[in-house]
């Protein structure tokens, strides 16, 4: 999967430095060329001899250190990489990722680089979970860096909980299905014109992936709803959100007009897009039904509430007695109102289960009258809810369309938006009939 690739491992200082060397060298196993750049306090762990060693390159640690003159080196390795790899990735060089400062070999490669960065953090859990990393962390995501999430377990500092580095078998199956998705990719928008039609060589934006939705607009739900108890308790759930944001940037950078309606999350919106915030199932449902009639792509990821409190406090509940009953009543099902009204949308769901994901999948398709259906099971810790990753089964009316292995949410969506792309009508630009139109030649 890997043979031929060119893959820059930046090494930073933490003692998962150590596990640097297993990756390299499983990476070189897989058929990589490797060329590791470590930071001056990578050095302190693990010698620069180790990764010579193992991936058969010169190792870099120093910008001005040149070797070759004629090549500018954090340039060149730049330019021939095809695959940015930073693991471990501490708190400090995340900082200076996000904020673009280059003030050593690794980040100024970084920062000259056009080629996908994937980063696997490591650090003791306080630091992982601080706002300022979290924060840093967001930013990447927004520009397209891919994130491993670490792992849970006795960390070297002695604390026990979120922070060690990602197993290196671990990455490199990361690794490898960030390469067949690109591929895939790659095979598949050259391959897009064929099934628009013979005049789609005449339609701009059709051929690459980055104006494939040229003249859409595109609507889409994300995060979760929430229910008032009283002023300060409410029923809500996991849903952090991040499905949601990167299914509404890949939709922006494909060149739609995206219009993002948000409840509850837990990660900042991507800039660049009209932004509606709501709170509970009514307020996203009254949204989403005024803005559906222009919408010609809708992909609802919200994970909204079924029920409601039948009377909502408009005091704090003081503590009466060892039970508190609360009676709920339906809230009203947004997807399945979007189904019925359906006139010329192409309407994508997701089905978050725990269990007979495929069964109940195909099922709400068939019942809410769904184009394509985006199926995943949130009881896995490595993906769904909160998580960076996830891995999806998407369906439509006939079975089973593709199963997008484990990988970042962002490569997920970029790859949902490709095939609803295939799916729409020819002609990409021209703008599909809305509701209304559509009623006024009947």
């Amino acid at each position: 999967m890997l043979q031929g690739k060119t893959i820059v491992l930046g090494v930073t200082g933490g003692i998962a430095a150590y596990k640097a060397a297993a990756l390299c060298s499983k990476l070189k196993q897989e058929g990589a060329e490797v060329h590791v750049i470590m930071t001056s306090s990578a050095t302190q762990f693990i010698s620069e001899l180790t990764f010579q060693t193992l991936s058969r390159q010169n190792v870099y640690t120093d910008t001005f250190d040149e070797r070759d003159a004629s090549v500018v080196s954090h340039i060149h390795l730049a330019d021939h990489a095809d695959l940015v790899l930073i693991a471990p990735a501490t708190a400090n060089v995340i900082a200076k990722m996000a904020h673009g400062l280059a003030d050593d070999m690794l980040t100024t490669t970084v920062l000259a680089t056009m080629a996908p960065i994937l980063v696997a953090p490591a650090m003791n859990v306080h630091m992982y979970a601080h706002p300022a990393v979290q924060q840093n962390m967001d930013v990447l995501r927004q520009r397209g860096v891919m994130f491993i999430e670490p792992e849970e377990g006795l960390l070297a500092c002695g604390y026990t909980g979120k922070g060690r580095m990602a197993e290196p078998e671990h990455i490199v199956e990361h690794v490898k299905q960030w390469c067949a998705t690109a591929k895939e990719q790659a095979v598949s928008e050259v391959a897009l014109p064929s099934k628009l039609g013979h005049d789609a060589e005449l339609q701009p934006g059709l051929g690459g992936g980055e104006e494939l939705l040229s003249g859409r607009t595109v609507l889409v739900t994300a995060g979760g709803t929430l229910e008032r108890i009283d002023p300060v308790r409410y029923i809500t759930n996991d849903s952090s959100g991040k499905m949601g944001f990167a299914v509404a940037d890949a939709a922006r950078s494909m060149g739609a007009k995206v219009i993002l309606i948000a409840g509850q999350t837990q990660v900042a919106p991507p800039e660049g897009m009209e932004v509606i915030a709501v709170e509970s199932t009514q307020d996203m449902f009254d949204a989403v039904t005024s803005q559906y009639d222009n919408a010609d792509i809708v992909i609802m990821t919200a994970a909204v509430a079924d029920y409601r409190p039948v009377n909502r406090a408009t005091q704090k509940l003081k503590k009466t007695g060892e039970k508190l009953i609360i009676e709920l009543e339906r809230n009203p099902d947004i997807l399945e109102e979007l189904g019925k009204r359906k006139m010329h949308q192409f309407l994508v769901g997701f089905a978050a289960e725990t269990e007979h994901v495929e069964q109940y999948a195909i099922d709400k398709l068939r019942r809410k009258r769904l184009d394509l259906i985006v199926a995943n099971d949130v009881s896995r810790s490595d993906a769904g809810f909160r998580s960076d990753n996830n891995e999806v089964l998407i369906y439509e009316e006939q079975g089973l369309v593709e199963r997008i292995p484990l990988m970042a949410k962002t490569g997920i969506a970029k790859r949902l938006l490709h095939i609803v792309a295939e799916r729409l009508p020819a002609g990409s630009g021209q703008r599909m009939l809305t509701a209304e139109e559509v009623r006024s030649l009947e």
